[in-house]
């Protein structure tokens, strides 16, 4: 170990530390620790693994700040990696000289317009513990290739960009835990032109990712996510979001989680996703799957959207499980609407979830955009989608809408109006043509039209109305 200040840097927040870093970077001494000062940086510390060999950057405690004045990254870990993560990929020389690069226990704070947190590229297990990057454009930006990423107990607070993104990279093994990501304009973490398999995102707080905070002019309605995972180019497979608070506030175009596919005429390219055990709220659409495949949604509190909790459009293979999709009724006066929609999607399955609706059976908050929607929950032109046990409570205008379906079945499922006045007509509405449908083992609300009318291509049988 040896403390940068034996290289010349004064930690004083106005001598230019620059070259002291990087002269003790390039040192080769591996283990390079800050003591406690402010130090200041003007151009990227350059950790070139190939030369430097095994190294690890360290503040004291936390004590340590850096203040990045020029452009790009304050750090930039680059390495030689180009293989898969299979170990007869790697050649001797990555093992004795690149792994494992680890950043601990810093402050990195941008004073340049263009100044970024730290970037990674060609690096097999590059570790972050304890560092807190704010005020910059990206905290943490990997690209070109890398394996096994470790970001643990981090702060990624108040960029202009995004807090962690892993642009044109193929990834595999990618662990994001006990974090908190919150006030990046550009989104929380966010996947773009990427191939990315084994990507988890546990136990954090991500919240508030969205232009809000940072009032850039005529930006608010930037489509953005706290977790924001795009395939337009690449694919993402393999990955679990599971124990974390995941909140906003509204933004145009905003979702707490998004999945965009690569079209519905396309191989989905994005799928084998598990959603789990999360916190959910307070967006335009909490969870938007758009061309999504094989994602499973569970065990999650989901609230507060103020146009849908879940959005599913052009995907298939989507399992919702026992969520709860709610309101909270200490808000009284100022409540949101709940909802789901379903739209040209297939092999969908919804079963244990329930979803209750605000007393209203409108948006109560002020200043929000006006609901608009036909039921609670609505599926629209989907194929072979079943429900069984769930429970929708206080729709309106309608309990569960159905828009030219087909072989769907709705089984011992709950449909009713609680309010003292109802607002529910009834409770489900069926449109368009349609064929092998079935409504079976339901209690059913007639809602305050009384009665329900299904077509004659729906089957029913021993379902209890009124």
């Amino acid at each position: 170990m040896s403390d940068v200040k034996n290289y010349g840097a004064v930690g004083d927040g106005k001598a230019d530390d620059t070259q002291a870093i990087q002269h003790a970077v390039e040192s080769g001494v591996g283990f390079i620790e800050f003591g406690r000062g402010t130090y200041r940086i003007t151009r990227t510390i350059l950790v070139d693994l190939a030369t430097t060999g095994r190294t690890g950057l360290a503040g004291s405690g936390g004590v340590a700040k850096i203040v990045h004045e020029g452009k790009g990254p304050a750090f930039f870990f680059r390495g030689t990696h180009a293989a898969t993560a299979d170990p007869s990929g790697f050649r001797p020389e990555e093992w004795q000289n690149e792994r494992m690069p680890i950043l601990s226990n810093l402050e990195i704070e941008g004073k340049h317009p263009e100044a970024d947190g730290v970037r990674v590229e060609g690096v097999m297990q590059p570790t972050f513990v304890g560092v807190l990057i704010r005020e910059v454009r990206t905290a943490l930006h990997v690209t070109g290739r890398a394996r096994n990423v470790i970001v643990s107990a981090c702060h990624f607070y108040n960029n202009k960009g995004i807090g962690v993104h892993f642009d044109t990279l193929n990834l595999h093994q990618a662990i994001i835990t006990g974090s908190h990501i919150s006030y990046c304009r550009l989104g929380g973490i966010r996947v773009e032109r990427s191939e990315i398999r084994n990507f988890q995102v546990t136990g954090c707080d991500i919240e508030y990712n969205n232009n809000r905070a940072h009032k850039v002019p005529d930006a608010d309605d930037a489509p953005t996510a706290e977790i924001y995972l795009d395939v337009g180019q690449g694919s993402i497979r393999e990955g679990t979001i599971v124990g974390n608070t995941i909140q906003a506030t509204y933004s145009p175009n905003g979702a707490n989680i998004r999945f965009i596919g690569a079209g519905p005429d396309k191989n989905h390219k994005i799928g084998m996703w598990s959603i789990t055990g999360n916190l959910i709220g307070s967006q335009e659409t909490n969870i938007h799957l758009s061309s999504a495949r094989d994602v499973t949604i569970s065990g999650n509190h989901i609230y507060s959207g103020h146009k849908r909790n879940l959005l599913v459009e052009d995907s298939r293979n989507i399992v919702v499980g026992a969520n709860c999709f709610g309101h909270n009724p200490d808000y009284q006066a100022n409540e949101l609407c709940t909802g789901i929609r379903f739209v040209n999607s297939v092999d969908c399955v919804m079963s244990g979830t329930l979803i209750q609706d605000c007393q209203a059976g409108k948006h109560t908050v002020p200043n929000v955009v006006e609901l608009e929607r036909e039921a609670l929950v609505e599926f629209v032109k989907c194929r072979r989608i079943n429900l069984t046990g769930v429970q929708v409570v206080d729709g309106a205008p309608y309990g569960i809408t159905f828009d030219e379906c087909r072989d769907t079945v709705l089984s011992g499922c709950t449909i009713l109006d609680s309010r003292e006045t109802k607002l529910m007509k009834s409770a489900i509405h069926w449109t368009g043509e349609g064929s092998g449908n079935l409504v079976s083992g339901c209690r059913l609300d007639p809602g305050s039209d009384g009665k329900l009318s299904l077509p004659e291509h729906v089957t029913q049988n021993g379902n209890l109305v009124g």
